[in-house]
């Protein structure tokens, strides 16, 4: 079977191309995939990170693609168009995830289904995490030109069916990261990192955004003993001096460690082979690439209940869910974490997690699912 698959993919850095490549290498098993990418991703003036290109040290996967795609250029949506008809697929995959790129992604969408070709989306937000004048239209017109959704949690799936009623959907969680490397020992990974060891580590790690709730978890962490220590790693993409006062009047502040910089790939081991727990305090959002990469490293996870955050960790007690982003329940979940006995069962349910929701078992659904529309 040929399958297009259009998204972002190498050289471009962060958890959808990360997510992408890892689906690509599964589906490259089986089937003739090409990748279909972007020549520019964000103008500069809605891109708030350092760059929006991987690291020369990152263990990014290099997957061929052709970048064509200019979310800005309509010509770029024609020429990418031709390309991926010229390829002949028996159906297009979009990884789809704010409605900057609907039009684009819609337009590519609709000339191709004119054509015959079927299209499914891979959708990892739907609504967006901060909202836009014209979101709205733009996600519908998107929608509009799918015939399939694939969805990795029922918030998501809510998101969609919201805009289009009798959609057809796969729901299928969010399959484990594998490209990170071997796990270190814990006194390694704490040496690497130059933090204190024995203590009760928690880690928040990925971009630093509002809606993320780091401000939570910094309050949480005050009302802890001195045996607990917080390591706080992720590139912030907003003014880090409010973050900077809490920590500054924080009781605990000698036991916060702060990696405020993009992490590169060949890091990432190093914060969860450290962490006992990782902690996802968002206030609101639908999921979270980080607990893949938790599970990868056979960490728990203590999230709060938005999106699909309690159903990626309750429903397979692999941690622990807060009934809302609150720094007092939080401090209540961080200790109980670390006082009952409960971690042993979380890490021998993430270990049956990893094995059933591979990128292999994800690429055969997708096919399947393709089979069915």
């Amino acid at each position: 079977m040929k399958i297009a698959f259009l998204s972002t993919f190498y050289p471009f850095r962060g958890g959808i191309a990360q997510f992408n490549a890892s689906l690509f290498r599964a589906i490259e098993k089986e089937h003739e995939v090409e990748a279909f990418n972007f020549t520019l991703q964000y103008p500069k003036f809605l891109f708030p990170g350092s760059s929006q290109f991987v690291d020369p040290q990152d263990n990014a996967d290099p997957v061929p693609n052709s970048r064509l795609l200019n979310p800005v250029n309509p010509a770029s949506f024609y020429k990418t168009y031709r390309a991926i008809l010229k390829f002949n697929p028996d159906f297009l995959i979009i990884g789809y995830w704010m409605p900057f790129f609907a039009p684009a992604f819609g337009t590519v969408a609709w000339l191709l289904r004119k054509k015959g070709i079927k299209v499914i989306s891979i959708i990892n937000n739907m609504i967006p995490h901060e909202s836009k004048p014209g979101d709205k239209v733009f996600s519908q017109y998107f929608v509009n030109n799918i015939d399939g959704f694939f969805v990795m949690g029922e918030a998501v799936k809510k998101d969609v069916l919201s805009l289009v009623p009798k959609a057809k959907i796969l729901l299928h969680p969010h399959p484990i990261y594998t490209h990170f490397g071997e796990k270190k020992s814990r006194n390694e990974a704490v040496e690497s990192l130059k933090i204190e060891p024995g203590k009760k580590n928690i880690l928040f790690f990925g971009l630093i955004r509002a809606y993320k709730g780091l401000d939570l978890l910094i309050e949480a962490f005050d009302g802890l003993s001195d045996d607990y220590q917080l390591i706080i790693a992720g590139e912030c993409y907003e003014d880090f001096s409010k973050y900077e006062f809490l920590i500054g009047k924080n009781n605990n502040k000698e036991n916060i460690k702060l990696f405020n910089r993009y992490i590169p790939d060949h890091e990432v081991k190093d914060f969860f082979s450290a962490a006992d727990v990782c902690v996802i305090p968002y206030k609101s959002g639908t999921q979270s690439g980080v607990i893949a990469t938790a599970f990868y490293f056979d960490v728990p996870a203590i999230v709060t209940d938005v999106g699909n955050l309690r159903e990626s960790v309750e429903s397979f007690n692999t941690g622990i869910c807060i009934s809302s982003p609150d720094s007092s329940l939080l401090k209540t979940a961080i200790h109980d974490f670390f006082n009952n006995s409960e971690r042993e069962g979380y890490l021998r349910n993430i270990i049956d997690f990893k094995r059933k929701f591979t990128w292999e078992n994800l690429s055969k659904e997708i096919v399947r699912f393709y089979k069915s529309i």
